[in-house]
């Protein structure tokens, strides 16, 4: 990875000066510092010194040197551990510190070397600059070092023999005029004024110096106006008047850079960054330079934050030592920004903070990309840094911030969530790529996973990593980071989600695998969001407020739903297409079922198969909409079979009116049998498909519905043995789906009765109408029995016999045996002016009623006895009216009568009406048993009492 460097919050100086030569005036300070404080000012004392590179007369026969402050001298013995590494949070090293990796053979390294060490300066410079202190001391005894110009009294000491070459005293020239011009130009400590004279020389001297070497000798005057400009703008103050201390290297930023590369000697540039062991005794030592920088505690805390910082950053941010210090140092400045109003350290503190909040929020904003688990301990620093950092921004530097309430800002719950989401976006825009390419990759296998599925699983292994990983450490400024986490993840996979929906038309395999993917992932996700919810105010209803459901469930819910209506809409489409193809043909099958019948049973099947291979996770929740629409769909195939097949009464003709005359009857004339048998075919009716509902047609029907009546038995089977496999179903599914084909089964069960029906009616009514009507009693009781009606009804029950199925056939032939015997009824008390009967012709009835039961009694082969005695109740209950004699039978209509009106007159009796409901207690059954009574009593009491005629 690319070294990284961070640009100075401090500024720009916008003079040329490097940062060697910044280094090189920081030294100076330093030692010109240690050497004046204590105390004690400059001290001149002669002793024997020798400098080879000297040529300055004044000391060449005899050696000074200048008092050394007791720190300087020190030397660096001590092994304890140090307080300033404790305070931040900083083990002390097992290595050695330079001074200690010196050879023992030579002298212990005083602090003061170290310091020169570390700030990388040679000892010939550093023999030079206490020389030219050496000599400041001799000509100006008693002056402090914040009480003079050091950058010009060392102009005016030395000479170019003083240096190797002359390239390098130019240079050195040169670098102390950019110091003045920084100091006294640039940055003021004092701004300065435009029309400023002193200014004015000074920039001329500097300009002039460019093209022409300043000579600096004592006595020179280029020396003498430099020392004028420099001093007169040295010696102003905030309140005008002249001051003994020198504002020279005290104006921002110029200080700030000059005292960083003091404390850069803090730090061992050899073991990448990290603070030497020494640090209390450094860090003791050049604080004596704040007089000079005009540092104090505030700014000395803002610039060592920073430096410690830049360390970490640009030396590969493996000391994580020193990013727990930067953290740790951020505290005192949070300290320092709450207790200060000074507008320049605001204005400083805020660039340091921003660049700082920068660099974290670089890394917070992509955390996921930043970090893992193997540097995972530097998130809880940088975090805490960012969030520091935007603290004081806000709270102690921001103007809008003081004027609204704080407690309407909680800065480090908003930049935390502000990290969380712009993370996790980032993050699921990266495993959305992922999918992407995971899918492309899958496109050649048989069954390749859709790329959302692919996605959800991602989002939920992220989501799983966010709570571990992440989580915990966030939750130190966020109580409900992990919440917040999956909200956002929550949010970004619905986005995707509902595009995803709205596309879809059908239902298919891989639909169903995004969305069972997709409920999974939020059932884990607001799990999530719960657990991290349970301490917080509200619950998390917030929270669970940010996640709107997905509804995958009900997505599926949908398609399935548009998927049954598909397959219901095409099975009602089918069957009229079936039906109006189906001919009924009783040799279709050796079951004698109609095909279509069969067919649409397998449909069913079918839809049920393919159902429950849908790969969906609610089959129970959504069978009961299938079953609804099989259900109907099989009703409405079965009302269609029984459809025009007629009922009951659509073969039984309406009754005549009481008569006993051809003049009054239309009905029962003889010489309209053919207009008799019209008018019995209009009350029939006429059916739809009239040729397809013969009597082995209506056999098929018949075994076609009873088929589907058992087969639904078996669906329901088949349907419980399909939950009982599907993973979604209930433990105990049994009672919830019984009879879940009710529909169906009631029409399958009221169609075969009303076909049982419809068929006897049919063949009693119509296809034996013309043995029933027009020959049974006609004329001659005697010469007119029932036998013809025997014959013809023998070849209709082998018919149904055979065809039917056994478990239909007695149904059919007891509803026939019922039309049978109401037939029989009929003809004797409905059957016109053609049939009438004496007391002896009642035996002939009786004998052939018999041998009517006989018929279907079948020698025992046939039904039931008890059925069929049960059956013929209502005519055996008639039978003996046709015996009784007739006086007894007026008696009996009179009294009937008379209980059902009251007291009547004679030939006044009212006309009892015809219900149809044969029975010997009833006045009209009566009454038509005197209208066909063939004698003169029965003659003269219709004559009078109804006006009928006497004669037949």
């Amino acid at each position: 990875m690319p070294p990284i460097d961070l640009p100075s919050p401090f500024g720009d100086l916008a003079v040329g000066i490097s940062d060697l030569e910044l280094r090189e005036t920081a030294y100076e300070i330093f030692v010109g510092a240690c050497r004046t404080t204590g105390g004690k000012p400059l001290t001149y004392i002669p002793q024997s010194e020798k400098s080879p590179n000297s040529t300055d007369r004044s000391l060449s026969n005899s050696s000074s040197t200048l008092s050394m402050s007791p720190n300087l001298q020190r030397s660096l013995t001590s092994t304890a551990a140090s307080k300033m590494k404790k305070a931040l949070g900083i083990k002390s090293s097992s290595k050695k510190s330079p001074a200690k990796e010196s050879s023992p053979k030579r002298k212990q390294m005083t602090v003061g070397e170290l310091i020169r060490v570390q700030m990388r300066v040679s000892e010939q410079s550093d023999s030079r600059i206490r020389r030219g202190l050496l000599r400041i001391a001799a000509s100006q005894l008693g002056r402090r070092i914040e009480s003079m110009v050091l950058p010009l009294e060392l102009l005016q000491q030395f000479k170019a023999s003083d240096f190797p070459d002359q390239q390098e005293y130019v240079a050195w020239q040169g670098r102390n005029l950019r110091v003045l011009e920084a100091g006294l130009l640039m940055h003021p400590l004092v701004p300065l004024q435009k029309s400023d004279s002193a200014a004015q020389r000074l920039r001329q001297i500097i300009r002039g110096a460019s093209e022409r070497q300043l000579e600096t000798g004592k006595n020179s005057e280029s020396m003498q106006v430099l020392r004028n400009a420099v001093m007169s703008l040295a010696s102003r103050s905030y309140d005008g008047y002249a001051t003994e201390s020198c504002h020279w290297a005290d104006g921002f930023p110029l200080n700030l850079h000059l005292y960083q590369m003091l404390l850069e000697a803090c730090f061992d540039s050899g073991e990448e960054g990290s603070i030497i062991e020494e640090i209390d005794e450094v860090l003791e030592l050049i604080k004596k330079t704040w007089a000079v920088l005009g540092i104090d505690q505030k700014l000395h805390n803002l610039v060592f934050l920073w430096i410690m910082f830049h360390h970490f950053v640009t030396n590969g941010q493996v000391d994580i030592d020193l990013l727990f210090a930067a953290d740790n140092q951020l505290g005192e400045v949070v300290k320092d920004a709450k207790s200060t109003k000074d507008p320049t350290y605001s204005k400083v503190l805020s660039s340091t903070l921003t660049s700082i909040m920068g660099w974290a929020e670089k890394r917070l904003l992509a955390y996921h990309d930043t970090f893992n688990p193997n540097n995972i301990e530097s998130m809880e620093c940088i975090v805490s840094l960012g969030v520091s950092s935007a603290r004081i921004l806000v709270e102690d530097i921001s103007n809008e911030y003081r004027r609204r309430r704080r407690e309407e800002v909680d800065v480090a719950r908003t930049r935390i969530d502000t990290y969380i989401r712009s993370s996790l976006r980032t993050a699921f825009a990266q495993r959305m790529e992922e999918a992407e390419s995971s899918w492309r990759s899958s496109k050649n296998h048989s069954t390749p996973t859709p790329r959302l599925a692919i996605l959800a699983k991602s989002i939920g292994d992220l989501a799983n990593k966010e709570k571990e990983l992440f989580s915990p450490i966030l939750k130190k400024w966020h109580p409900l980071a992990g919440g917040v986490a999956v909200a956002t993840l929550h949010s970004c996979y619905g986005n995707e989600l509902k595009q995803f929906i709205s596309g879809l038309t059908e239902l298919t395999v891989d639909s169903v695998q995004v969305l069972k993917a997709a409920d999974k992932l939020e059932k884990d996700l607001v799990h999530i969001a719960v657990e991290e919810s349970v301490d917080s105010e509200d619950g998390g209803k917030a929270l669970i407020r940010e996640m709107p459901p997905f509804e995958a469930e009900s997505s599926i819910a949908d398609l399935v739903k548009t998927w049954i209506k598909t397959r219901v809409d095409r099975l009602k489409e089918w069957i009229d297409r079936n039906l109006q193809q189906e001919v009924w043909n009783p040799r279709a099958n050796k079951e004698n079922i109609a095909p279509s019948g069969v067919d649409i049973l397998r449909v069913v099947d079918e839809t049920l198969d393919a159902f429950f291979q849908l790969p969906i996770p609610m089959h129970p929740a959504l069978l009961p909409d299938l079953l609804t629409g099989l259900d109907r769909s099989l009703q409405y195939y079965i009302s269609k079979v029984k459809s025009g097949c007629g009922t009951r009464n659509t073969f039984i003709p309406a009754l005549p009116a009481l008569t006993r005359c051809e003049t009054n009857s239309g009905l029962f004339k003889k010489k309209d049998k053919s207009q008799n048998l019209q008018k019995r075919r209009s009350q029939v009716g006429t059916m739809n498909g009239e040729a397809s509902n013969s009597l082995p047609q209506l056999c098929v029907r018949m075994n076609t519905l009873y088929h589907i009546r058992t087969e639904l038995d078996n669906l329901e089977k088949k349907i419980k043995t399909c939950l009982r496999n599907v993973e979604s179903a209930q433990a105990d599914i049994s009672n919830g789906f019984e009879n879940k084909f009710e529909l169906s089964l009631a029409a399958s069960h009221e169609g075969i009765q009303q076909l049982c029906e419809a068929t006897a009616y049919r063949v009693i009514f119509r296809d034996l109408s013309h043995v029933l009507w027009d020959g049974l009693y006609v004329g001659e009781t005697a010469s007119s029995r029932i036998y013809p009606l025997l014959k013809e009804l023998d070849p209709n029950l082998e018919m149904i016999s055979t065809t039917v199925h056994n478990r239909v056939r007695n149904r059919v032939i007891t509803a026939l045996m019922k039309a049978s015997f109401d037939g029989f009824l009929l003809v004797l008390l409905a059957g016109g002016p053609s049939r009438s009967f004496t007391r002896q012709d009642s035996q002939i009835l009786e004998d052939d009623f018999k041998a009517l039961k006989d018929l279907y009694l079948a020698d025992g082969d046939g039904l039931p006895e008890e059925l069929v005695e049960k059956a013929s109740t209502q005519v055996r209950n008639i039978l003996p009216l046709f015996r009784t004699d007739t006086e007894s039978l007026v008696d009996r209509f009179k009294r009937l009568i008379v209980e059902a009106h009251g007291p009547v007159a004679k030939s006044r009796y009212p006309l009892p009406p015809t219900s149809g409901h044969w029975s010997p207690t009833e006045a009209n059954t009566i009454l038509r048993v005197l209208c066909y009574r063939n004698d003169d009593a029965a003659s003269k009491f219709l004559k009078k009492t109804y006006g009928l005629p006497k004669k037949l």
